[in-house]
Parts: C-alpha cells; sequence; structure tokens
C-alpha cells in the first residue's frame, strides 16, 4: 500500500517461483481534499478493509513514512499508514515496512528513480502492456514486489521482525542526528 490522504495506491501480486510475480489487482482508493479529514480517514479504511477482505494477503507492504517539508502531506501520509497498518493486524497479517528509496532501487536499481521509471519498471517485471497509473497505483505494486523479493525484511511484531541494510542505515542516521541534537552540535554550528 502507498497511503496517502487524497490518493492511496493498493495493490496485489502474487509470488511465483523464479523472482517472479503476477498481478492480481490494483487500485486507488481516493477521497476529496474539501472533506474533513476524520471522514476521509473512515473512507479509506473501508476501502482498506474492503480490499484486505476480498484479496486476503499473506503480507501487508506499507511504505514507510519519512519526513517531508510538507508537514500537511507528511501527517495525512501517516495517519493512512496508520490504518494499512491496522487493518492489516485486525486481520493477523504480518506488515512490513520498505522505504521509498529501498523500493526504487528493488524495482528499477537506483534509489534515485523518479516516478516514471518506476511505473516502466513495474510494467516490465509484471509483464503489463501498459504502466499502472496513476503512479501511487505502481507505487503500491513496486511495494509488493519490493517485498516478494526481500521476504526477511522490514517484518512488523515480535520475534519476527527484522529489517534490511537499507532500513538499518536510515535507522543509525536517525539517531546520529538525534543525538547531535541532544549533545548540543546543532546549538554550536549556528553560534559559529
Amino acid at each position: 500500500m502507498d497511503p496517502g490522504l487524497t490518493r492511496c495506491g493498493v495493490g496485489v501480486v502474487d509470488s511465483r517461483p523464479g523472482r517472479r510475480a503476477v498481478l492480481v489487482g490494483v487500485g486507488v482508493l481516493r477521497t476529496a481534499p474539501e472533506t474533513t479529514t476524520d471522514l476521509r480517514l473512515l473512507e479509506i479504511s473501508r476501502g482498506l478493509d474492503s480490499w484486505l477482505d476480498e484479496h486476503v494477503p499473506d503480507v501487508v507492504a506499507v511504505e514507510r513514512v519519512f519526513a517531508q517539508n510538507n508537514r500537511g502531506t507528511v501527517m495525512g501520509t501517516a495517519q493512512v499508514a496508520g490504518l494499512a497498518m491496522v487493518a492489516a493486524a485486525r486481520r493477523g497479517v504480518p506488515v512490513a515496512l520498505h522505504t521509498p528509496s529501498e523500493v526504487k532501487a528493488a524495482v528499477t536499481g537506483s534509489g534515485r528513480a523518479d516516478k516514471a521509471q518506476v511505473q516502466k519498471m513495474i510494467a516490465s517485471i509484471l509483464g503489463l502492456a501498459v504502466a499502472p497509473e496513476p503512479a501511487d497505483a505502481a507505487d503500491a505494486l513496486a511495494l509488493a514486489v519490493t517485498h516478494l523479493w526481500r521476504p526477511a525484511g522490514a517484518l512488523q511484531g515480535g520475534d519476527r521482525h527484522e529489517t534490511t541494510p537499507a532500513q538499518r542505515a536510515w535507522a543509525a542516521a536517525e539517531q546520529q542526528a538525534r543525538s547531535r541534537y541532544r549533545t548540543g552540535v546543532r546549538g554550536r554550528e549556528q553560534v559559529r
């Protein structure tokens, strides 16, 4: 699932031998920006429930929310990611979190790939004649494929929780940034 408050990409793929994946379903849950946030979240929650009940996945892969300049966007994205995780947990389905750069690297070979490259590669990987539209749909499929190719990585919950090297590097960078802030490095830099 590619969480978003306006557009939430959802996609389902089946794993086949030889690192192959087959498209089962793809779509985008949409909400109107003029609707209040609580009602938008309710609408997305119902849509996620419907997808999970229809497809009964073995695992749910969700894009790991990261800090952006636009706090309004990151808040809505985080709220929807939480809905996806709770919907999966209610059904006893494990959740995997993957960073955007990890997903891009897995499907294109570059963690800096743009949305068009991800769409093109997902179409190729899944043997589709046309790239999934909009990009949110392709991103949801890219998350699913990434998890298929890294099945032990990023599972949430209990002793099954493992992280990928990219996620360990991300966590280490976050820890270092917090440590610098607490020890006053940031303050000294501003004084200079």
